[in-house]
């Protein structure tokens, strides 16, 4: 079943500045985006839990790898909902 993505404000426009200032690290994301939309727990997003994340979000909070094994490894921080069937994405940063 696919997902529909939604953005916090603030994972809307880090989204932007990729764009803008890492056409690279931009496309990485939006594979990544497109795996969680299309399948969460694909293999090589390795999603899991991020509990300490879930009392700043009010929510259980997922990290989804966009790199891996690479210095200042880049990370999508989601929860699911509000509605069914919807990944609302709260942060992509660096792994902190």
């Amino acid at each position: 079943m696919p997902f529909r993505i939604d953005f916090a404000k603030s994972a809307s426009e880090q989204l932007l500045g990729f764009q803008a200032g890492n056409p690279k690290k931009h496309k990485k994301v939006l594979k990544c985006l497109g795996l969680l939309e299309s399948a969460p727990r694909h293999p090589g997003l390795n999603s899991h839990r991020y509990r300490d994340y879930d009392e700043t979000y009010g929510e259980k909070i997922w990290e989804s790898y966009v790199e891996n094994r690479t210095p200042g490894a880049y990370r999508v921080f989601c929860h699911y909902g509000p509605d069914n069937g919807q990944i609302t994405v709260v942060a992509i940063t660096e792994h902190p």
